[in-house]
């Protein structure tokens, strides 16, 4: 069994895991989370986790990324997964770092495809599923700091034009504080 040496390799400029035995650079790279603010008139689509981390708590219909899938595909294939809710796209909202635990999300908004009819239900990783309002969203219970990241640029751009993404907040540029407190 080979075993991997911190070095930096030829032409690098970080330390990285090299094979001792073969010289293969086993790379560590983020990995990317795609989600939607899934809308219906004012409420968002928001999923009572049944599985850890966080279980109990409320998120974004949101994971990670398949090979083979578009950002948009993976963004519909969550939303599916976790809500039973048919997504139409309507772009990016936000593009946020989460550096302490190696993520890129992508959130999208988005609507029920069939607005005339919004269906949700739980999925297999989700406990409930439900419609809220703004100030009836439960802040106190949300999973994620991505989650009220992604809340308030969905506020901010609710309707019309996107324009660019959302990012992380000013203080928290890298992703690296904890949630605590609520949504400001």
């Amino acid at each position: 069994m080979s075993s991997f040496i911190r070095q930096v390799p030829d032409g690098d400029n970080r330390e990285r895991d090299v094979c001792a035995s073969c010289g293969h650079i086993d790379y560590q790279n983020p990995k990317v989370v795609v989600g939607a603010v899934v809308v219906s008139g004012s409420s968002v689509l928001l999923c009572r986790r049944a599985i850890e981390p966080r279980r109990g708590f409320w998120t974004l219909p949101a994971g990670y990324m398949e090979l083979g899938e578009t950002l948009e595909e993976g963004a519909a294939r969550e939303a599916m997964e976790e809500a039973e809710a048919a997504i139409a796209i309507d772009g990016i909202l936000g593009v946020f770092s989460v550096a302490r635990i190696g993520q890129v999300q992508v959130i999208f908004r988005a609507r029920f495809a069939d607005p005339d009819a919004p269906h949700h239900a739980a999925g297999e990783e989700s406990l409930e599923t439900a419609l809220f309002e703004w100030d009836q969203i439960p802040w106190d219970e949300i999973a994620f700091p991505t989650v009220h990241w992604a809340l308030n640029a969905w506020r901010e751009r609710a309707a019309g034009v996107l324009g660019h993404p959302a990012g992380n907040p000013e203080g928290d540029r890298r992703g690296v504080h904890r949630l605590g407190g609520t949504a400001t």
